[in-house]
């Protein structure tokens, strides 16, 4: 049963992965806090799992050329070394006991933030445009991507996608698909430094990477049917549902809070299923 359950969670969550640029952690990392992981597991193995549906969503949207190479490298090589600096933070917390509180506090504010951006604001600019020689901040970002992604346990995707939508103008299809690709750089650096420090779950790891390498690339295939600003409004719900349902674990409501991000990640399969199916059956018609 747990086998069957760690696939589908891979599957599901890497749908949204591909989707949104995410990497994936940024929703497994809370709900393995929800089953009873402890957060310097439920971050180790989101890591290990976030490379896994990094590198299949980056393969789907490389197919339709929406990754912008230089801002992606930018970002990557800036986030690697963020990741250096947070590893010892995290150390710091768990050591102290300070981590149970500490990190969903750190996810609250960073959600809530996120959440009112995407849903303000739409999206600006097109594809390269005002861009390209921008260096400075998509250091900045990195930096920031980096640190909070080894930090919590997430791709850094979940922070990086909206800073490079609202503070950059990129369009929400281009911010996908640049913040996985540096999200490899950034997931593989801080996961490494983790490995050779404390034991890591392989087996859910890997369990969950094998659900998770076709949903990554129904996620991404599904970008392509869906208007920029709408996957921006998607993300900002995603943020709020998940602030939702960790408000509701610190309530000892543990079960539903598992609900709340569950309905919404089933919602949404649901949602990119169809626009899928919709777009196949009108190419096939046509």
């Amino acid at each position: 049963m747990e086998f069957a359950l760690f696939i589908i969670m891979g599957f599901s969550i890497s749908m949204l992965s591909g989707f949104f640029g995410i990497g994936g952690g940024f929703v497994l990392t809370p709900v393995l806090m929800l089953m009873g992981f402890s957060p310097i597991e439920a971050i180790s193995t989101s890591l290990l799992y976030t490379i896994g549906t990094s590198i299949s969503g980056v393969v789907a949207h490389f197919k339709m050329k929406n990754i912008l190479w230089k801002q992606a490298l930018i970002i990557g090589t800036s986030g690697i070394l963020a990741t250096q600096l947070a590893y010892p933070f995290v150390e710091w917390l768990d050591s102290t006991g300070l981590d149970e509180t500490v990190i969903p506090a750190m996810y609250l504010i960073l959600l809530s933030y996120f959440a009112f951006k995407m849903l303000k604001q739409t999206t600006r600019g097109s594809k390269g445009k005002h861009l390209s020689n921008s260096i400075y901040p998509l250091m900045i970002i990195g930096l920031i991507g980096g640190f909070l992604s080894t930090a919590l346990g997430v791709g850094g995707g979940f922070i990086i996608v909206p800073l490079l939508i609202s503070f950059l103008g990129f369009p929400s299809r281009n911010a996908v698909a640049t913040s996985l690709t540096s999200v490899i750089f950034i997931v593989s650096a801080g996961f490494l430094t983790y490995a050779v420090n404390i034991p890591i779950h392989y087996d859910t790891g890997f369990l969950l990477i094998a659900g998770a390498i076709f949903g990554s690339q129904l996620g991404a295939k599904a970008t392509s049917y869906v208007k920029n600003v709408t996957i921006q409004r998607l993300l900002g719900i995603l943020y709020i549902c998940t602030m939702a349902s960790l408000i509701i674990n610190m309530t000892d409501y543990t079960v539903l809070g598992l609900v709340v991000l569950a309905c919404y990640t089933l919602t949404m399969n649901i949602f990119m299923f169809f626009r899928i199916f919709k777009h196949d059956v009108v190419e096939s018609n046509g």
